[in-house]
């Protein structure tokens, strides 16, 4: 699950975790539109603006992003759509959550954002 921390709020019920090379490149490159009803959460190297650098080729459907800092706090967030060639958070980002559109509506710069797997938080 993905929640606010500040608020206590729930973003969405699934979450899954890119923290493989492989798994960051791939993204939501092909995934279908229609199968994409959780978080896809990067853990990146180091907190850097542009290794959090997104593109969305071959991506066919819009989606939210937040941009999070090691404190895990928004310090970006956007709304994408297919086939843009990029986009650079404003500030250096250690966490990107990629959401379905419209599901980062609620969330504010500012707000720290946690997650749980299986009931264990990450």
């Amino acid at each position: 699950m993905l929640f606010s921390e500040t608020s206590g709020k729930k973003i969405i019920a699934k979450v899954r975790v890119a923290d493989t090379s492989f798994k960051r490149f791939k993204g939501l490159m092909l995934e279908r539109g229609k199968n994409f009803d959780y978080a896809l959460v990067f853990l990146l190297p180091r907190e850097t603006r542009a290794g959090a650098s997104l593109h969305m080729l071959f991506v066919f459907f819009p989606i939210d992003v937040l941009f999070l800092d090691a404190g895990k706090k928004v310090v970006d967030k956007a709304t994408l759509h297919p086939w843009a060639l990029n986009y650079t958070p404003k500030k250096a980002a250690k966490f990107i959550v990629e959401l379905p559109a419209g599901k980062a509506s609620q969330v504010k710069l500012g707000e720290k954002i946690g997650w749980k797997i299986k009931g264990q938080k990450i």
